[in-house]
């Protein structure tokens, strides 16, 4: 069945709720550890039904968010899924309090109780209405930044489809590009603004009333943060500033020297080479072809992997009028799909992200028959590692798509890798930072955002855009307004593909097999446990940073600036 014909229904809440309090009873009531188990089995049979309705929505909803019809499907979503949360949060309790809990945990990762006890410390019914606030602020945001509509160059364009022209070799051009974009931001502003002061307000609402100081301590727990803590996130920020600052600060001085300016401006940053960046030669179409053979020879399950994407019609990748902008991977686990979700523009982001979000779809085909299907995707952090790490993998492949630029993809791929892990960090320290003084107005916390940047990305010249020098650049940024705290993930899972990519360049032979073995085990151990199966060192760890900057530093180092004109 192609994802086209995945049936999709509205989901009757009275009924949804009618059968979960049915399964309830029967977890309650049985009489013994087989009757519980089966009612357990049934829950979760439930859930995949549901939360497949949830995701063929949202899919269908960001496709094109004009569709009338799953516009208020998404609404109806938005406002039924905390009213359900109610019910689930309810039933993980009598799981977690029965008395045949001991023998279920012989029979499923441990992963499945943990998050079920972070579950109950960030919800109660009495946050029901905040949370349905919460959707339709992020749904608001969403909309808001997928309607944009830019006159350039004679057209009407996306945002994303703008990008092309901001990493344009001509630097008129590309100047003109970035003042477009960050124009739409401005006009934008106050809406922007309110939107994100109504989501801090809202979570703040919601903390206080569940006893925590600030969102922030709720906000690990939203995140399932298992085993690692909001100091051992800032000692990591701090040794990002320490160590990896420095090293990116070289790197854009390098990109300016090579690119001949006399000062790199925000309109400079995203170009690379005199001669302009790499580009893919190809149509979308060609890509997945290009793609499916790549995985068809990286590996025997890669190939039946992405075979099975491409035979399902389980992406949608090119930008279009309407179309939600980024990229994702989320999945309809009745059917044991994942769904790769993108906006192409004939960049070489188009490449990057194909690869990356066909790590995070192989990860959930690799692991779909996991039981309970609450542990088939990872947490975020962990998540992050198998789709950036596909990023490196692929490699050997590059030159299919890039042709004679594939040298200057790898120098741009790989110092694009480091680059991004101060930027990752100032994000999450913003968000401590916000949520640590919910009463700041929009005003500081553009001015915050700017002070902050100027410790991480010292680099930073915004002449001429007076909303990027008033500290703007947040507002692009959609996990800051969807997902609070979901940024660090990133810059976490980047060390660890840094590592992936170190032992393919030495040819480990354990590689792939590392990899592939943390692909099936899910969402079935936390973190520094999947760092460890993997045969990883935890980014935590002392000295972990400091190696995988000389390692990536030498081999950017080895290829010269005259080669990449």
């Amino acid at each position: 069945m192609k994802f086209s014909e995945y049936p999709y229904h509205t989901i009757d809440v009275k009924q949804a709720k009618d059968t979960l309090v049915k399964i309830e009873k029967r977890l309650m009531n049985a009489e013994d550890y087989a009757s519980f188990k089966q009612a357990f089995k049934d829950l979760d049979a439930y859930k995949k039904e549901l939360y497949t309705q949830f995701s063929l929505c949202e899919v269908r909803h960001t496709i094109d968010t004009r569709n009338e019809y799953y516009k208020k499907e998404q609404e109806h979503i938005d406002e039924i899924a905390p009213i359900l949360q109610e019910d689930l949060v309810r039933i993980s309790n009598v799981i977690l309090e029965s008395p045949y809990r001991k023998e279920l945990e012989k029979e499923i990762p441990s992963t499945y109780f943990l998050a079920k006890e972070f579950d109950k410390k960030c919800f109660s019914p009495d946050i029901i209405e905040e949370l349905q606030k919460e959707n339709q602020y992020s749904s608001q945001y969403q909309q808001l930044v997928a309607s944009a509509q830019i006159e350039f160059e004679g057209k009407k364009r996306t945002l994303s489809e703008l990008e092309p022209f901001m990493k344009a070799s001509n630097r008129s051009m590309r100047k003109k590009a970035t003042k477009a974009y960050w124009g739409w931001f401005e006009k934008h502003e106050e809406e922007l603004g309110k939107i994100f002061d109504s989501l801090v307000k809202i979570r703040t609402k919601m903390a206080q009333k569940l006893g925590y100081k600030d969102y922030t301590e709720m906000g690990y727990y939203r995140m399932y943060r298992f085993d690692y803590t909001k100091e051992d996130v800032q000692m990591y920020r701090k040794q990002v500033l320490d160590t990896v600052v420095p090293v990116t600060t070289s790197l854009f001085a390098r990109q300016q020297k090579r690119l001949g300016l006399d000062a790199l401006y925000a309109w400079d940053e995203k170009v690379e080479f005199q001669s302009g960046n790499p580009t893919p030669k190809q149509d979308a179409r060609t890509m997945v072809e290009i793609a499916l053979h790549m995985y068809q020879e990286l590996d025997k399950d890669t190939g039946e992997f992405f075979q099975f994407m491409v035979d399902h019609k389980l992406m949608d990748l090119e930008s279009k009028p309407g179309k939600a902008a980024g990229g994702y991977c989320t999945s309809f686990d009745t059917y044991g799909a994942p769904f790769i979700f993108a906006n192409f523009n004939q960049t070489s982001s188009d490449v990057e992200t194909l690869t990356h979000e066909a790590g995070h779809a192989y990860q959930a085909y690799a692991s779909r028959d996991i039981f309970p299907s609450d542990c088939i995707w990872p947490t975020s952090e962990s998540a992050e590692i198998h789709s950036m790490s596909m990023e490196f993998l692929t490699y050997p492949w590059m030159k299919d798509f890039f042709k004679e630029d594939t040298r200057k993809f790898y120098f741009q791929h790989l110092s694009d890798a480091i680059k991004f892990l101060p930027y990752g960090v100032l994000v999450d320290h913003f968000q401590h930072e916000i949520y640590a003084h919910p009463e700041y107005t929009h005003t500081k916390r553009m001015e915050t955002w700017r002070k902050l940047e100027k410790m991480y990305l010292p680099h930073k010249n915004y002449d001429e855009i007076a909303v990027l020098e008033r500290g703007g650049w947040w507002m692009r940024q959609l996990h800051i307004f969807m997902d609070p705290f979901y940024y660090i993930d990133y810059t976490l899972a980047q060390v660890c593909a840094l590592q992936f990519w170190s032992r393919a360049q030495k040819r480990d032979p354990n590689t792939l097999k590392d990899y592939k073995k943390i692909c099936k085990l899910g969402g079935s151990l936390p973190f520094r446990k999947i760092v460890q199966a993997a045969n990883l060192k935890s980014p935590f760890e002392e000295g972990c940073l400091n190696e995988a900057m000389k390692e990536v530093q030498n081999a950017l180092n080895a290829i010269t600036d005259e080669e990449l004109q």
